[in-house]
């Protein structure tokens, strides 16, 4: 290895977790900005950690030779937003073999019953919505969300448990960089769900139920190690909450899509043509533009020289998800939503990364960002061609701080009809 290298720019500081806090999504970003660097140095949680953003930052940062998953997260993300030994924290061959189970869920046939499970579930709710004075969006979807993701999954649900169920799946993802109550919340949300997804794969394993053969809780229940042994139940447990949870944080990104709507009423009447292809470029818009993770982390698995600057083995890395989708290098004028720029996009994928970036089979982006873009593209068309609507006077300001963030009032709507 090359032995000379450069000062990495620093921040000055004991520690700045507060402040990674207090600035949310723009954390990194600013420091990118005042620094003049897609890298810096600075200290996290009492170590020296290394913050990354931009095309190539992703590039780097998604290599397996170069950096690892096991042990990077902090804690608290594992007892809230990813639970113990999840797909998320292996490497190598132990990794990829995971990394196929979710990935054998994900051919066009399991996508086209995702997306008729989606629209049966919106159409039901929207049966319900004409009846109502107004609708809380971001909670409606959620149990949308909820409800189409246990049947895709094959998880039995009884309807007195749905909005039980929806909060504590919705509590995993809306509490990891809370503190105080909504993060111990999160934590015995997850401890619940876990225990009752084990005894279903236990159920499962023993004859008492027999989900669908291509379902998650199947797959998942029957899925073997590199080692060729079951996983444990609290294992497969863990893995089929790695399908109901972000399924139901999805609607994050719909409220997003309303809010879009919303703002930009030319967009919306583009959608009338239903044009699957432009469908496709604003629900990608939503993605690029609005917030969701802020960053991603990982541990450098070995010493190497990127870019002039050493990076040692065991440091904490975060590459800034939000800051690189709003890189100017990348995208023009990122600052304004404009789907069209998704029409002659290239699809790389280290520029463009709201759910990870690198190769979904060998690498570690997110297995369900198709199932993210078919269930945000079904519920477009609902909310933009399918039902009318009237959005009162409300704070649709969103936090650029709370992680994750969506608008202060959740999206308000008022006389919801059918539309035809």
């Amino acid at each position: 290895m090359k032995e000379n290298s450069n000062q990495m720019p620093r921040e000055e500081g004991i520690d700045h977790s507060l402040s990674l806090m207090r600035e949310g999504y723009l954390y990194v970003l600013n420091r990118r900005k005042s620094f003049q660097s897609d890298v810096f140095e600075t200290r996290l949680l009492g170590k020296k950690a290394i913050c990354m953003s931009g095309k190539g930052a992703a590039e780097v940062f998604y290599d397996n030779e170069k950096f690892k998953r096991k042990d990077a997260a902090p804690n608290r993300a594992d007892e809230t937003l990813f639970g113990k030994n999840g797909v998320q924290a292996l490497d190598g061959r132990e990794h990829n073999h995971r990394k196929k189970m979710f990935m054998s869920l994900m051919s066009p046939e399991g996508i086209q019953s995702l997306t008729d499970i989606t629209m049966k579930q919106w159409e039901t709710a929207l049966n319900k919505w004409e009846h109502m004075d107004q609708v809380l969006l971001y909670e409606e979807v959620k149990e949308i969300m909820c409800r189409t993701a246990c049947q895709w999954a094959g998880v039995p649900l009884e309807e007195e448990v749905v909005k039980e169920m929806t909060k504590h799946l919705a509590a995993m993802f809306e509490s990891p960089a809370a503190v105080g109550p909504n993060h111990w919340q999160g934590r015995r949300a997850r401890n619940k769900v876990e225990s009752w997804i084990g005894e279903l794969v236990d159920k499962v394993r023993n004859g008492e139920i027999n989900p669908p053969e291509d379902t998650a809780l199947h797959r998942f229940a029957w899925h073997r190690d590199v080692e060729g042994n079951l996983l444990t139940a609290d294992t497969a447990s863990v893995e089929v909450i790695n399908i109901l949870r972000p399924i139901v944080a999805i609607a994050i990104f719909i409220n997003f899509t309303a809010l879009a709507l919303h703002h930009n009423p030319k967009e919306k009447e583009k959608l009338k043509s239903g044009d699957n292809m432009y469908a496709q470029m604003f629900v990608q818009e939503v993605r690029r533009f609005y917030p969701f993770f802020p960053f991603v982390a990982a541990l450098v698995k070995k010493d190497f020289i990127w870019n002039g600057y050493k990076f040692e083995e065991g440091t904490l890395s975060l590459l800034d998800l939000y800051g690189t989708n709003h890189d100017p290098e990348i995208w023009e004028n990122p600052d304004l939503f404009s789907p069209a720029r998704f029409a002659d996009w290239e699809g790389s994928p280290f520029s463009f990364i709201p759910q990870g970036g690198g190769d979904y089979l060998m690498g570690h982006r997110c297995a369900g960002e198709w199932v993210t873009l078919e269930v945000m593209k079904v519920s477009l068309d609902f909310l933009a061609n399918r039902m009318d609507y009237e959005v009162p006077d409300q704070d649709l300001s969103y936090s650029m701080v709370s992680i994750p963030s969506i608008p202060h009032s959740k999206v308000v709507l008022k006389s919801v009809k059918r539309k035809g």
